[in-house]
């Protein structure tokens, strides 16, 4: 196995984590996310004006995931981790301002493109950063203690959303709302960036996390990794254009990139689309809308502690992460079928399972790009789970008006079964028993 690079003072990875976990907690700290639906319903807009403004959430997403990946590559990172959330408040303070329809399509669309900004920087800056400082190694474990950090900041978001609204109105809750996106900029300016100035090469850590057995094993017969093209790393100093292109081709041209996208993409969106669906699932189970929000706190613990399972997750091989696939489907399903408050006890497990199959999946992804254009594959795996959420949100409620909310949530949960199944059978290539040795040495 070849070896990692030697690291450098634990102070500079501490540096950065902190800011990290500081700006994943602030960025999601937006007391207005537990209220919004009740927000717009109360402005007097009908449920089919309310879908019509999830429509244009996704939608900018998709427009602007793929672009915003290629401005990352080739300005700055950091830049866009701080404007985000700029973009972000803009669109709350509108709400609040101006509640009509308009001014809630155009938050939308700003909330839209503000998430759009963060996906593929934020997991590029990371990387890189840790790559730099001989911790890339721990990539798996920083990215899913950031996510939880975001999963506390929604919860206390939702702690405080309802004294907030209680004393002063929505107004009060907008303006927490835009201080917390604020805070968030103030925090990412303080995130370390260095960028090649020449022609990126694969940094031996990178090679060295190929090896390593993290689970989001390739969908398909294309294992192990090919020796990246000559050309696939001399793409420093591109314009955005060339940029764009070079991600895109990335991902065109190689097999394992192109697999391990997927594989992002169909892990994420399956549990992402899911998970608005569980208030239903709560409200099917008998329980008043008053105990709703337990049984949703529920399901936040677990994903949480998902996030912090990363370093175990770390360990699993190809067929452990096939099981672990595997486990959120049945969980998934049995819970919703249960029909009962305890049955969130399963979807808890099945949430947090999810979440430490995302973590591994994108660690996976990230060991397998190569050159400058980190971010913009990663933005077309974020732009995958975007159109893929959309399609699953389409085939969840054909499913559900046939045969009921607790069927379609099973049926749909069956996504990972059908992943897990295709990683349990896929051809092997002559060289996998080099990759299980690399294995046994971590």
């Amino acid at each position: 196995m070849i070896p990692i690079a030697s690291r450098v003072p634990d102070p500079a990875v501490r540096r950065l984590t902190a800011t990290l976990y500081g700006y994943a907690f602030l960025s999601d700290l937006v007391l207005l996310y537990p209220l919004y639906v009740v927000f717009l319903a109360d402005t007097g807009l009908s449920v089919g004006q309310i879908a019509s403004l999830f429509v244009i959430w996704s939608a900018a997403g998709i427009l602007f995931e793929v672009p915003s990946g290629a401005w990352a590559d080739v300005l700055s990172r950091r830049l866009l981790l701080c404007l985000a959330p700029l973009v972000a408040a803009a669109g709350f303070a509108l709400w609040v301002l101006v509640p009509s329809y308009p001014a809630f399509a155009v938050g939308f669309l700003l909330w839209g493109a503000g998430g759009a900004l963060v996906s593929g920087a934020l997991e590029a800056l990371v990387w890189t950063e840790l790559d730099r400082l001989g911790a890339v190694g721990r990539y798996a474990r920083v990215l899913g203690r950031a996510r939880t950090a975001g999963v506390l900041g929604v919860v206390v978001a939702g702690v405080l959303a309802g004294p907030v609204l209680a004393v002063g109105g929505y107004p009060a809750v907008g303006a927490a709302s835009v201080l917390a996106c604020l805070l968030a900029t103030t925090v990412a300016t303080r995130l370390p960036e260095h960028r090649a100035s020449a022609a990126a090469r694969v940094p031996v850590a990178e090679l060295a996390m190929a090896a390593r057995p993290v689970g989001a094993a390739p969908t398909g017969p294309d294992e192990p990794d090919p020796a990246p093209p000559a050309n696939a790393d001399n793409d420093g100093d591109l314009g955005w254009w060339d940029t764009l292109r070079a991600g895109v081709s990335q991902v065109r041209t190689r097999p394992p990139v192109r697999a391990a996208v997927l594989l992002v993409a169909v892990v994420a969106a399956d549990s992402g689309a899911l998970d608005e669906y569980t208030p239903l699932l709560a409200l099917d189970t008998g329980v008043g809308a008053q105990a709703v929000p337990l049984l949703l706190l529920l399901l936040w613990a677990g994903v949480t502690v998902g996030g912090l399972l990363a370093p175990v997750g770390e360990r699993l091989g190809g067929r452990g992460y096939a099981a672990l696939l595997g486990l959120v489907g049945v969980a998934l399903a049995g819970g919703a079928l249960l029909r009962h408050p305890a049955g969130f006890v399963l979807l808890a497990v099945a949430f947090g399972a999810a979440q430490l199959a995302t973590v591994l999946a994108d660690a996976r992804l990230q060991a397998r790009i190569t050159g400058t254009s980190r971010a913009t594959v990663t933005s077309l795996a974020g732009m995958a789970t975007d159109v893929l959420i959309i399609v699953t949100y389409a085939g969840y409620g054909l499913l559900a008006t046939a045969a009921g909310n607790a069927v379609a949530f099973a049926l749909t949960a069956g996504a990972y079964l059908v992943v897990a199944l295709v990683l349990l059978t896929r051809r092997r290539s002559p060289a996998h028993p080099s990759r299980s040795a690399g294995a046994a040495d971590d």
